[in-house]
C-alpha cells in the first residue's frame, strides 16, 4: 500500500510511494519458528494478522495454530476477486480458553488470526477439509462449496446446502450466469 505521506520538500517524488512490507505478526513468527511455511498478508482493517497459506499445507498449519490455542474456528468461508481472478477461503480463528479469565480486564479481547488459502479459478478448487479438527466447519464448508465450487475434500457430507442438489453452477462466484428457467419440483 502506497504511503499517503507527502514527500518532503526537494525530495524526489518515488519516494513518497515506497511500498512497505507488511509488519510481521506474533502468529507469524511463532509459525515461522516452527517452521511452518506460510505468507505474510497486511493486517486486516480492524488490526486482525493474516496469513496466507497453500492448499496442501492448511491442515498442518491449523492444527499447529490450535495447539497454540486457536481453539475456536469463529467463521470459514469464501469470496470471489472477481472475474478470471483467484477464489479464496478463509478462517477467522480466535484464542478463547486462554482468554477465559473470569476477571477480565473491560478492554482486553481475545487474540485472533485469519487464514486464507488462494485458489487459481481455473486450476484445482480442492482444499483438505478442517472439520475432523473444528467441528463447527461442518455447515460453513458446505455453503462455501455451494455458493463457490471450492471442494473440501475429506468433508465428510460433501453436498450442497442452500441450494437443490441438482443446481448448476455457484451463484456468488463472479462468472456465474444466472439460468433462465429453473423447475421447482414437487416437493410432495
Amino acid at each position: 500500500m502506497p504511503d499517503p505521506t507527502p514527500a518532503p520538500e526537494g525530495a524526489p517524488a518515488e519516494s513518497a510511494t515506497t511500498l512497505a512490507a507488511p509488519v510481521i505478526g506474533v502468529v507469524s513468527q511463532w509459525l515461522s519458528q516452527q517452521g511452518f511455511d506460510h505468507q505474510r498478508l497486511e493486517p486486516d482493517h480492524c488490526g486482525i494478522e493474516m496469513l496466507a497459506v497453500e492448499p496442501l499445507f492448511l491442515p498442518a498449519v491449523a492444527a499447529a495454530l490450535k495447539a497454540y490455542g486457536f481453539d475456536y474456528l469463529q467463521c470459514q468461508g469464501g469470496y470471489d476477486e472477481g472475474p478470471g481472478a483467484r477464489l479464496v477461503s478463509f478462517y477467522h480463528l480466535v484464542k478463547l480458553a486462554a482468554g477465559a479469565d473470569p476477571c477480565p480486564a473491560p478492554d482486553s479481547k481475545p487474540q485472533e488470526v485469519r487464514v486464507k488459502v488462494f485458489l487459481a479459478r481455473d486450476g484445482d478448487l480442492t482444499i483438505p477439509s478442517l472439520y475432523r479438527l473444528f467441528r463447527g466447519a461442518d455447515w460453513q464448508e458446505r455453503e462455501t462449496y455451494d455458493m463457490y465450487g471450492i471442494v473440501f475434500e475429506g468433508h465428510p457430507h460433501p453436498k450442497r446446502l442452500l441450494m437443490p442438489e441438482d443446481w448448476k453452477g455457484f451463484p456468488l462466484r463472479k462468472d456465474y450466469v444466472q439460468p433462465d428457467f429453473y423447475e421447482m419440483q414437487d416437493a410432495y
